[in-house]
């Protein structure tokens, strides 16, 4: 065989269930469930007609300076990608080399250690504490440090850190102050992985201009409705982008694209309806799984992540997926499984929440424990 042999061994990363069609209710890849704003649309048609026979802006140029005013950042400290995804791996082949580290919380997004496999590094993983806190151990690993003979020899292989914030599956988020603090400590650069920001009442944007160790990752997948557009962009300072940019495509971002991901940042009055439309149904459905008797954290995304202890909760993975609704039914070892559930229309919610009561309330209600039935 012809391949590299680290690229032979490597599982890769498996995305949630995509179904041909739109027979199924997908609640189980974070997708927003509401049409984009129709600006988007307009911005996609003035292309068309224009037509597409050029190549596009390979630093999308109008994005850039759309975001800047909306943030206040000068565009040259934005860097534009191909989904948020498309960034994080031009991020992982700047900073890491072959035999180096890359340091993530456990549990989080999958993809981070498939990347530091691809680059034949090593993917250093730090769990979360029960409360979904990190400790100081992100920053200083014992488990780590007992594997190296010095201290300094680990210290200069950890090339890059990353912390989604909000994290998945949790929907959890740390501070801005901790998250300086944490990148204040580290030897290396931190990307912190926003993807989910939007949703959530902080973010960390601001703290790009007091250190340059700190990089800030966004989607326009999840609250703006463009997941199947494929667009992202990341926040950090010039001397850095500078270097980011050798590592990209030479057009990674389509015209299509980036006209459409313009007009729907420009549309933030669009934003601030859809969002309130997502805070209040996941609210009602973060209630509603504890009424079940799921351990639901706070959630400041748009999804939960519910976990039982008692029961097994994959079985109800299968019933809905056997009803038509996908959930993410996930595992981590070491740590425990649940179900990562999307905010939907409240209809689909709805739905949702009549077949997990169905399934619990099956053989006498033995699964249910302390089920709180409305009336």
């Amino acid at each position: 065989m012809h391949f590299r042999p680290e690229l032979v061994h490597i599982k890769g990363y498996v995305p949630g269930e995509q179904p041909l069609g739109d027979e199924a209710v997908k609640l189980n890849t974070n997708e927003n469930p509401y049409r984009a704003s129709e600006s988007v649309f307009d911005a996609i048609r003035k292309v068309a007609e224009i037509g597409l026979s050029r190549y596009p802006d390979p630093l999308a140029s109008t994005f850039r300076k759309a975001a800047g005013r909306l943030y206040d950042i000068d565009p040259d400290w934005i860097l534009c990608g191909n989904g948020s995804d498309d960034l994080l791996t031009i991020l992982t082949r700047t900073f890491v080399g072959n035999g180096e580290l890359l340091r993530l919380p456990y549990p989080s997004y999958i993809l981070y250690k498939t990347l530091a496999e691809l680059q034949g590094a090593a993917a250093e993983t730090v769990h979360f504490q029960p409360d979904w806190t990190l400790s100081h151990r992100f920053t200083d690993n014992p488990a780590a440090l007992a594997a190296q003979r010095e201290t300094h020899e680990r210290s200069n292989r950890l090339r890059l850190a990353f912390l989604p914030n909000p994290n998945s599956p949790s929907g959890t988020i740390l501070s801005p102050e901790t998250i300086l603090r944490l990148a204040e400590e580290l030897p290396c650069p931190l990307v912190v992985d926003e993807a989910y920001a939007d949703f959530a009442e902080t973010n960390c944007l601001k703290l790009v201009e007091k250190t340059e160790k700190i990089i800030v990752s966004r989607t326009l997948s999840k609250s703006y409705a463009l997941a199947g557009l494929r667009f992202g962009f990341l926040v950090a300072q010039p001397q850095m982008i500078e270097q980011l940019l050798k590592m990209k495509d030479s057009y990674n971002c389509d015209t299509v694209s980036i006209a459409a991901a313009t007009a729907a940042i420009t549309d933030q009055d669009w934003l601030a309806e859809n969002r309130a439309k997502i805070l209040a149904t996941r609210g009602r459905l973060t209630q509603r799984m504890r009424d079940f008797g799921f351990d639901t954290p706070e959630t400041h995304a748009n999804f939960t992540w519910n976990t039982r202890s008692d029961i097994q909760v994959k079985p109800i993975y299968e019933h809905l997926k056997a009803n038509g609704i996908l959930v993410r039914y996930m595992n981590y070892p070491g740590w425990g499984d649940g179900l990562r559930i999307s905010v939907g229309t409240d209809s689909q919610i709805d739905r949702c929440l009549e077949l997990i009561e169905k399934y619990l309330l099956e053989d006498g209600g033995e699964r249910i424990g302390e089920l709180k039935i409305e009336n």
